[in-house]
């Protein structure tokens, strides 16, 4: 037969065995006999009262109430044990330091087979705490029922014991369909192994895990994946003991759906702020179109090709039509390397002809977006009738495929071209309209681009055209002189020279600089070169000239300055008269090494008005080179003009050398790299009796 387990340790254990509020209660067993005499008091009593057994042991329980306690207790318990009814109540017991002790009992008669007389049994517990573990009790119900939370609790095996509505609700199953099962056999659909693995940790560590993400379909909504956030705690008994874990659970979807689009659109807008700087930066066809295939991979597409109009790349204006097909120039493309999907793609370059029901030639006619969000057999069919392609791209795992034609100011110039192979999703509306954004600033980049090479070509057409095409000087004068446009189309204008021819044997040596770029200040200079040389053949003194061009600027509907030199010599003797407005002043190399810069009065730009010129007689000895120049020679972005001229006439020190020798090292080393700006440049050998004509 079983050994028999004391009464003590059988209320103890199955206090605790309860869990719940019970199990965290200190209760307190008393017998007494039919008469009120203690007749047993286990050790939670004396926890509670502070008496050991012998000093109660043998007492009427009575004598442990307050003095000013109701001395009624004695007789509900006769009652109790004569009527065989139970009570319960609120006493106040004196504990054994001497302070009062409030305490809810439940009396109870039980048969005594020594005495055949009925005694008692009564718990007790601290009164206070009763109170406060039934009130966390009810506050723990209210919010299991109504909370809009799910709470689970779950055992140590990770079976559910108990869910609330709200989560009967989240998974669209009913409490009985989830008590005694794991999670993973109620919700297969789910991450299970990954939030069990969780729970594990919780329930060894006893550390909370919160805000771990559950995803998946539930039979709530089986048709779409869900979000829910879930924390987890452990529930232990009183001795530390883990016998379960409360699992919360919040559907986010909304929410994560919500901060996943704001991410993408943060996305979008950054991306869309670097195609702002970086496509805008370039006039260059073949620059801007890589640029556009640069930014789009990784961040829409895994692949991307850009193909602009054939006779745009070849500096011609767009076609009239596409009613015969066209042909396109590949100009950008992304990844160039390690890409299977670039390596079936034409390679940078290269011209591609598509006829009039090509796929690119539809979508360029239509200038419209194409898509085909799902790309298989069936949807590349139409195109593989014209190319094996589209099979082979299939075969590499692209899934989806976006077209965007390249139209600006109502021009079409070309097609962007987005393939997507990785686990990214397919092209969608936010998808095109991004693309459409790239495509729109990329087309007004590359017609930039075009109109930039258009008018650069034309500025630098009227400007060599209104330079002087055959220089002849008088006997006794040997020239050479250059022109460099500048890179930039704002930079190509207004600088010209010219050399006239004089009476007495006299030549005027010229150079001037219209304040302004591009075609309005080459125009400009055209008007100011045709009037010096209509004015030089009258022989006008130079500072009446200088009135008279700047009558011609007066005469101009916009206010345009020029800065000019105006330099007469005589060969014969050598004598010179300088007149500046403005212009940086010529350098003089004389036949012993001795070089300088011409002292005289610098003047103002012509268009100022109101201004008296002045002329500076200089003597030259013969053999000696006289150097004319505009400012871009001199002028350099971060250095000083002073070194810069110091520099000019250091390269003058050999004036025995070739002029046009000399003009290349002046260009050289004063303008190792593309010009910022334009440059005329003017040498004149002067008092040689073996004149000779150079320039380029």
């Amino acid at each position: 037969m079983p050994e028999e387990t004391p009464l003590d340790d059988l209320v103890s254990g199955a206090a605790q065995d309860a869990g719940g509020w019970l199990g965290a209660l200190r209760v307190a067993l008393v017998a007494t006999s039919g008469e009120g005499v203690v007749v047993r008091w286990n050790q939670g009593a004396q926890e509670l009262l502070g008496y050991a057994p012998p000093e109660v042991l043998g007492r009427h329980i009575s004598d442990l109430l307050h003095p000013g306690a109701d001395r009624s207790l004695g007789r509900s318990l006769w009652e109790t044990a004569a009527t065989g009814r139970g009570v319960m109540g609120t006493v106040t017991a004196w504990h054994r330091d001497g302070r009062p002790l409030e305490l809810e009992i439940w009396a109870c008669p039980v048969p005594d087979r020594r005495q055949g007389a009925a005694a008692v049994l009564v718990f007790a517990a601290d009164a206070h705490a009763a109170r406060r573990i039934r009130g966390s009790s009810a506050v723990w119900d209210g919010l299991f029922a109504r909370s809009p939370v799910g709470i689970a609790v779950l055992d140590t095996e990770l079976r559910f014991l108990q869910v609330n509505p709200a989560l009967e609700t989240m998974n669209g199953l009913s409490e009985a369909a989830h008590v005694g099962r794991r999670l993973a056999e109620v919700l297969p659909e789910v991450n299970a192994g990954e939030m069990e693995a969780a729970m594990h940790r919780v329930l060894e560590t006893g550390e909370p895990v919160l805000d771990r993400r559950r995803t998946g379909r539930t039979p709530a909504d089986p048709e779409r994946d869900r979000v829910w956030s879930c924390s987890y705690v452990r529930v232990q008994d009183p001795g530390g003991r883990p016998i379960g874990v409360i699992a919360s659970l919040l559907d986010i979807t909304a929410q994560q759906r919500d901060h996943t689009e704001a991410e993408a659109g943060r996305r979008r807008l950054a991306l869309l702020s670097e195609a702002s700087s970086r496509l805008g930066d370039s006039l260059d066809l073949e620059r801007t179109a890589q640029e556009l295939a640069d930014l789009a991979v990784p961040q829409l597409a895994d692949a991307v090709t850009v193909d602009v109009l054939d006779s745009l790349a070849r500096g011609d204006e767009p076609g009239m039509g596409l009613t015969g097909g066209t042909d396109l120039r590949r100009l950008g493309k992304a990844p160039l390397t390690g890409s299977p999907v670039t390596r079936i793609l034409a390679p940078l370059g290269r011209t591609l002809t598509f006829p009039p029901t090509a796929p690119y030639t539809q979508a360029l006619a239509d200038r419209q977006p194409f898509l085909i969000a799902r790309l298989d057999a069936e949807t590349v069919a139409p195109a593989s009738r014209h190319t094996p392609k589209p099979a082979q791209l299939l075969d590499t795992g692209v899934h989806s495929f976006l077209m965007m034609p390249l139209v600006a100011r109502d021009t079409v110039l070309g097609i962007a071209t987005f393939y997507r192979t990785g686990p990214a999703g397919p092209f969608g509306s936010d998808d095109v309209t991004l693309a459409g954004e790239l495509a729109a600033r990329t087309a007004i980049s590359i017609d930039n681009a075009r109109l930039y090479l258009h008018e650069h070509e034309t500025a630098v057409v009227l400007q060599r055209s209104m330079l002087p095409q055959h220089v002849t000087p008088p006997p006794g004068i040997e020239i050479a002189h250059r022109y460099l446009p500048a890179s930039d189309v704002n930079e190509v204008g207004g600088d010209w020279y010219d050399v006239l021819p004089l009476s007495g044997g006299r030549a005027a040596l010229l150079i001037g600089d219209v304040m302004g770029h591009g075609i309005a200040a080459a125009a400009v200079m055209g008007r100011l070169s045709a009037t010096v040389r209509a004015l030089a053949r009258l022989d006008m003194p130079p500072t009446a000239l200088l009135h008279q061009m700047e009558a011609a600027l007066a005469d101009l509907t916009e206010p345009m300055l020029a800065t000019f030199l105006y330099v007469v010599c005589d060969p014969a003797t050598g004598r010179c008269t300088v007149t500046r407005a403005g212009h940086p002043p010529p350098a003089v190399a004389e036949p012993d090494g001795v070089v300088r810069l011409v002292a005289t009065p610098p003047g103002v730009p012509l268009g100022v008005g109101g201004i008296t010129f002045t002329t500076t007689e200089i003597t030259l000895p013969p053999g000696s080179v006289l150097v004319l120049y505009t400012d871009g020679l001199i002028e350099a972005r971060s250095r000083d003009i002073d070194d810069r001229l110091r520099e000019l006439t250091g390269l003058l020190s050999e004036p025995q050398q070739p002029l046009d020798h000399l003009c290349d090292t002046l260009i050289a080393h004063l303008v190792p790299a593309s010009a910022d700006d334009d440059i005329a440049l003017l040498a004149a050998r002067i008092g040689t009796n073996s004149p000779s004509l150079g320039g380029r």
